[in-house]
């Protein structure tokens, strides 16, 4: 007869932390969120250390490279997902590795010959004012000047004339060479009163843009994750499947960290893909999961996991559970992993951190989730709803929404990654929706952060570390429950005098 594993499957839903106590040193200014992303000897840095416990999920929906950005920016890290061609998921991880905060390459290009006209449509379209004159009208091309929105005027010059009558001559611009610092950069736009600096390669080639508007952008940006050359860290899903040839293409431009992306990841097939990966790509971490107890966590540790994914069918948009009868409560399965990743630690010396993947709804429970063990978490409706992720943004009559689909639902053909018998999705293990639209993501997570900062300060920890060592859990009864909920009701006051 089946094994009955003792203890209820509990969700987020049913514990609170209890306060504990706060010393004056303890401010959300002090706290810490800098948490390991990858394998490393006990007591020693992870090799890569996300400044802000946050991935994106590894699905079409959510990690475009513009989110990537954003998130990388913020000192998490996005996932892009690997549902399509390696050539295109390889194009997306050169283009988040190509970002320099501050070095912006150009959008608006044109040729000396194009008209006016065209230049004017090009920045209405673009939204930018300072265009890029090339020999062939592309952002790689020969610099040979700059026109802006001040040299010419649609009313005032014939849209019929050429580009070359307004631009500035390349040898009238101050330009530098592309190896240029940033810092040098910003200092040569403030001392010489430039607006723009363009950089370009030995050959006159343009690399990128610095404009002095970007100044203070990249001063919003203080704990951006970046890698020994200062570029963005990056990183991308694979499957069992074509992962021999995905992950040298994805090596070679430059990923920081690969994950196996499975619906289950207890399998021989995940153990032998990490081990192929391990021996042929022994300085690039991979990730492995999903499970949900710590028999599977030890399993793949074994094999060589630089992290582990936590939680089977708790996802927003996810019906595995439905479909299967497989899973489990994401609170229990974080615990359940937690302490099978400190028995590991203890017994070989090797802390390989684990992710909380899923069953994340609220603010809260990312907070709930770090106590109980996660090193980090990932999340995809959360990112889904921000401006940079790929879903179109749709007016309904209550506001805004954004698309979001599951993996594991017909719109992504993500058959690979289910198994399920066929060539085919036979039947689906995620839905397709929508999320309600949240704006950017810098000022959303700045929230979520400081929500999570909050809840440590009242359990006394300034870091990670303490609060997951010192963290105290309560289950919630149905009516305590109910007690969080505010339920005021509006007192109408229209026509009163």
């Amino acid at each position: 007869m089946a094994q009955l594993v003792e203890g209820i499957s509990r969700t987020f839903n049913e514990f609170l932390l209890l306060p504990n106590r706060t010393s004056i040193e303890c401010t959300p200014a002090a706290v810490d969120l800098r948490a390991p992303l990858v394998r490393h000897v006990t007591g020693e840095t992870s090799a890569i250390e996300l400044r802000t416990p946050f991935t994106s999920a590894i699905m079409q929906a959510v990690s475009s490279p513009e989110l990537a950005i954003a998130l990388a920016r913020e000192g998490g890290l996005g996932f892009l997902h690997h549902n399509r061609p390696v050539e295109n998921q390889v194009a997306d991880v050169r283009a988040v590795k190509n970002f320099k905060a501050g070095f912006v390459v150009s959008d608006t290009n044109v040729r000396p010959t194009d008209t006016l006209g065209h230049l004017w449509e090009l920045m209405e379209r673009t939204g930018h004012s300072t265009a890029a004159v090339t020999d062939d009208g592309t952002a790689s091309g020969l610099l040979l000047g700059l026109v802006t929105s001040r040299d010419f005027h649609p009313q005032r010059h014939d849209a019929a004339a050429l580009v070359s009558t307004r631009m500035v001559p390349v040898e009238k611009i101050a330009h530098s060479r592309d190896d240029i610092a940033l810092s040098q950069a910003n200092a040569r736009l403030w001392e010489e009163r430039l607006d723009c600096l363009p950089t370009v390669d030995e050959s006159g080639r343009l690399r990128h843009l610095v404009f002095r508007s970007d100044y203070t952008d990249n001063k919003r940006f203080p704990t951006q994750l970046v890698d020994d050359g200062k570029r963005l860290r990056v990183g991308a899903g694979v499957n069992t499947h074509d992962y021999r040839d995905r992950i040298p293409a994805l090596v070679d431009a430059g990923v920081d960290v690969l994950a196996f992306d499975s619906s289950d990841g207890f399998s021989d097939w995940q153990a032998e893909a990490l081990t192929w990966a391990k021996k042929h790509y022994p300085d690039v971490p991979v990730g492995g999961g999903n499970v949900v107890d710590g028999e599977a966590f030890t399993f793949l540790a074994g094999a060589g996991a630089g992290f582990i994914k936590v939680g089977v069918g708790g996802g927003s948009i996810c019906i595995t559970r439905d479909q299967k009868g497989i899973g489990r409560g994401q609170a229990s399965a974080v615990l359940d992993v937690a302490a099978a990743r400190d028995a590991y630690r203890d017994d070989t010396g090797q802390y390989v951190p684990i992710c909380s993947d899923g069953g994340l709804v609220h603010d809260y429970h990312v907070a709930l989730a770090l106590a109980m063990g996660a090193d980090f978490v990932m999340m995809g409706r959360y990112f889904a709803r921000f401006d940079q992720a790929p879903g179109a943004k749709i007016p309904t009559r209550d506001g805004f929404v954004k698309e979001y689909w599951g993996e594991g639902s017909s719109r992504a053909r993500n058959w690979q990654r289910y198994g399920q018998g066929g060539r085919g999705l036979l039947f689906e293990e995620g839905v397709d929706g929508y999320v309600p639209y949240a704006g950017d993501l810098h000022e959303g997570l700045a929230t979520t952060i400081a929500k999570i900062k909050a809840t440590m300060v009242s359990c006394g920890a300034a870091d990670l570390a303490m609060f997951k060592a010192t963290a105290r859990l309560t289950l919630v009864s149905e009516q305590s429950f109910q007690e969080s909920h505010a339920t005021v009701t509006v007192r109408e006051t229209a026509g009163m005098d």
